[in-house]
């Protein structure tokens, strides 16, 4: 498994990726059976994750190394706990369930999955480092929505501070240039995911999970005050 991916090998892996989305959507709703309209949100949330994800990796079809296949299974799990994730917001499902938790720890488990697998096939780029972002950026969405349910609002935090960062970029121009590597982002990054699922596993209290969600979030604003440092200096 080295080089760039034939086209037809994308098509096919976004392919097999909207049926997984699908059965995992279809298995969410043969489990609780939610009426039509909340049914058809559950299957659309999924299909529209693997949507940006298609569009993603379409833009570069010529240039999707096997990173991106990992990548891309990371993202459809995402899309599978998406459909919990409604559920939960419309009280069909408690806040936190075993199979949220553990789809969405495998799906950050595999974070470090890609690129290992870009290093080791020589195939890392600067494209596939955003669609690593992205995909990260999703499942953080998708999880602190449900740890929202648990916690409270300000769990938002965690996924909503990139985007306010970017956002921030476009006002600030300075704010968009590029950040020397500092190996404390990626860890601080990596422990956002898992602190949120450790904060839905069922077994875990509440008080739990607000201790270990409101020591993630400090970290992760000291990482953006540092950022935030360097290039305003």
């Amino acid at each position: 498994m080295s080089g760039v991916l034939p086209t037809r090998t994308v098509g096919r892996d976004l392919s097999l990726a909207v049926l997984l989305v699908l059965g995992g959507g279809t298995g969410w709703l043969l489990a609780h059976r939610p009426g039509p309209v909340l049914g058809a949100g559950v299957l659309l949330s999924g299909v529209l994750v693997v949507a940006g994800a298609t569009v993603s990796l379409w833009r570069r079809r010529t240039r999707c190394g096997p990173a991106d296949r990992v990548t891309l299974l990371r993202l459809s799990m995402t899309a599978v706990c998406a459909g919990g994730v409604l559920l939960a917001v419309a009280g069909v499902v408690p806040e936190r369930t075993w199979w949220l938790a553990l789809l969405g720890g495998a799906s950050a488990l595999l974070d470090g999955v890609d690129g290992w697998v870009a290093r080791r096939t020589g195939t890392a780029s600067d494209a596939g480092a955003r669609f690593d972002v992205e995909a990260d950026a999703v499942l953080l969405l998708v999880l602190s929505v449900a740890a929202s349910l648990v916690v409270g609002v300000w769990a938002l935090l965690i996924s909503l501070l990139r985007y306010l960062f970017v956002v921030a970029g476009r006002v600030w121009p300075r704010l968009r240039a590029p950040l020397p590597p500092r190996p404390s982002r990626r860890v601080v990054a990596g422990l956002q995911a898992m602190a949120l699922v450790v904060a839905l596993l069922p077994p875990a209290p509440a008080p739990v999970a607000v201790v270990v969600l409101g020591l993630a979030l400090a970290l992760l604003i000291w990482s953006f005050a540092v950022d935030l440092w360097a290039l305003t200096r």
